[in-house]
């Protein structure tokens, strides 16, 4: 594979990451019982793409991802994913809503959580005047930005790579 292409693929694979937000379950008090979870959950926004993280004492707890009825019974039973390295990262890829619990006990004592992943938001559109519609801002927005910061990027690295190999 030509390696400017390989640069590409690259930089649009970070810069598609670049909007992710991790979410720490339990925030500073982690994933350990007594924590009430579904008050942590209420209080953040999931979108597709973000990271949910789990942060626990490896030899104690684990996360395992199941169905509803998992969650509800706190059973592992035909689970769709386990973690158990004590840091876990999992992308929230689809938009639905997740239940994690803990396999190893730890769900009777509060360990689960469900989320609810919404559609990655647009950006806001600027608001204009029906008698200003034809001007445009000159200030960019955020996302247009990195837009720009990225393609600035792959065209340096297109020209830098093309140079090379010339």
């Amino acid at each position: 594979m030509d390696l400017s292409v390989l640069f590409f693929l690259l930089l649009a694979a970070v810069a598609t990451t670049v909007n992710a937000t991790d979410h720490i379950v339990g925030a500073n008090k982690g994933w350990n019982p007594g924590i009430n979870y579904t008050l942590w959950a209420n209080n953040q926004t999931f979108y597709a793409g973000d990271y949910i993280s789990f942060r626990y004492q490896k030899s104690q707890y684990n996360v395992f991802l199941v169905n509803q009825t998992g969650y509800d019974n706190c059973t592992i039973d035909g689970a769709l994913g386990n973690w158990t390295s004590g840091k876990d990262f999992i992308m929230l890829n689809n938009t639905q809503r997740y239940y994690f619990i803990c396999g190893t006990g730890g769900c009777l004592n509060g360990m689960k959580v469900s989320v609810v992943v919404h559609p990655l938001a647009s950006p806001p559109m600027l608001a204009v005047p029906a008698e200003h519609s034809s001007k445009k801002s000159s200030a960019p927005s955020a996302r247009g930005f990195v837009s720009l910061v990225a393609t600035s990027f792959a065209f340096f690295g297109l020209t830098l790579c093309s140079s090379v190999w010339m």
